[in-house]
This record gives C-alpha cells, structure tokens and sequence, in this order.
C-alpha cells in the first residue's frame, strides 16, 4: 500500500505534544507499516527508523508505548489495521471486476469469430418465433465465462465493504446504500462509489451523504465553502449593482 490519507487534524491532536524526534519516529513507523502492509517486532521497528543512537531508540520506544498495542510480539495500531483492511477489501473487490470484465471480452469475441469454411452461412432469421434473444448470461453460460457483475453485485460489493470496514454495521450499510439508490439512481449511485473508492475517505458513509444529499435538501456547508459562497454573494450584489447604476 503506497498511498494513505493523512488528516493533520487528528494528528495533531493526539501527538501534538512528541518532540521533533519522537515525531520523525512515529512519521517513520506509520510509513512503514503502510507500505509493508504489517506491524513491526521492537527489532523492526528500530530497523525501519534507522534508529542508531540512544536518543533516536529512546524515541522510538515512547512512540510505541504511547501509540500502538504489544500483541504476540507485535505492535498493532486500530487505525492502521482498519486502513490495511479496507484497503485489502477493496483490491479484491476491484481485482473480482477486472476479471468479469476480461471474461467478458473473451465471451464477446468467441461469439464473433469467423465461420469455418465448410460452414454454411448464419442465418440471422429467428428459428421460431419463440426464439429468445442472446443475453449476456446467456453467452456466459455457452462459453463457460462468469457472467458480468449486475447493478445489484457492483452497489453492494463496493458498498457494503466499504462501509462495514468504516465502522458501520452491516444492516445500516445496506439500508444506507438502499436509501441512496431510491433517491437517486443506479447510475450516481454507481458513479459515487467509485469516486469514493478513489477518494478514500475516512468516513465513506458521511462522504457519500453529503455527495448524495436528500431529494430538496441543502448539503451542509463546511466553514470554508460558507465563506466562499458569501463572497460569491458579495461580488453578485456588486455586479447587479454596477449594472443598474445610472450612466
């Protein structure tokens, strides 16, 4: 995992008070926890520091007493195991796409290819007027391909996970993402995942909330697009103003 979000807030807040030291070691350790995807022994923790002198171990040591959990030999952090967790669910989901896409090409070109030359010609008339038409689980079946995933497999497979992973429970999950899809379609809703997977919020559900609002509500403002809308205000009023005074 080469990439995580950092909120400088929360950082703030809970080491606000290491020295510069302490804060270089603990940078290091959440680093490398990412990017090997695991937690380290004491001995790894000083390996993946670089901590050589007393000062820098002593560093190092109060970073892990003060932030991450002994367990089995390892120190285990929540917050990063949630992060690797979501991150490790949404591969697979994401990788499950990516094959059904594959075996998709595939299927569509075996029915593509080339008659044989001793074959007669395809006669594109129905055999019956019962016959019904070639469907893509039908196709799947005759080639022995997964079929593609349907609306109902992309919304809950990207959703439920990413939610569930979040915190949410699984029933709230569901009904969440239900309430989302009867406001306002397969599509946005689609399309919204998707965003949030590439987004990575640390809170999917209040993301996709406030990207989907309610049918008739107003989504709530941070402070930083409050000021920014009152100043859109502010220039508006001055441009009608301009444009109604006497030449």
């Amino acid at each position: 995992m080469h990439y995580y979000k950092r909120n400088i807030g929360d950082y703030a807040k809970k080491a606000g008070k290491l020295t510069m030291l302490q804060h270089g070691a603990y940078t290091l350790l959440i680093d490398a926890c990412y990017d090997r995807e695991r937690f380290p022994t004491l001995e790894d923790a000083m390996d993946w520091t670089w901590a050589e002198t007393d000062e820098e171990k002593r560093a190092v040591e109060v970073v892990l007493r003060r932030f991450f959990k002994l367990v089995d030999g390892f120190y285990v952090q929540d917050r990063i195991t949630e992060e690797l967790e979501s991150y490790k669910a949404l591969s697979e989901v994401n990788s499950r796409i990516a094959r059904d896409r594959e075996a998709q090409k595939r299927a569509n070109k075996s029915t593509k290819r080339e008659p044989v030359v001793h074959e007669p010609a395809p006669n594109h008339k129905p055999l019956t007027t019962n016959q019904e038409p070639l469907t893509n689980n039908s196709v799947a079946k005759a080639t022995g391909a997964k079929a593609p995933m349907s609306t109902d497999e992309i919304i809950f497979s990207y959703g439920v996970p990413l939610l569930t992973n979040a915190g949410t429970p699984d029933k709230q999950a569901r009904s969440f993402l239900g309430g989302l899809r009867k406001s306002h379609g397969d599509d946005a809703l689609v399309n919204a995942l998707r965003e949030c997977v590439k987004t990575k919020p640390l809170q999917p559900l209040e993301w996709l909330a406030k990207v989907l609002p309610p049918k008739g509500s107003t989504p709530k403002l941070n402070k930083q697009e409050s000021l920014e809308a009152r100043n859109r205000e502010v220039v508006a009023r001055m441009i009608e103003k301009d444009n109604h005074a006497p030449i």
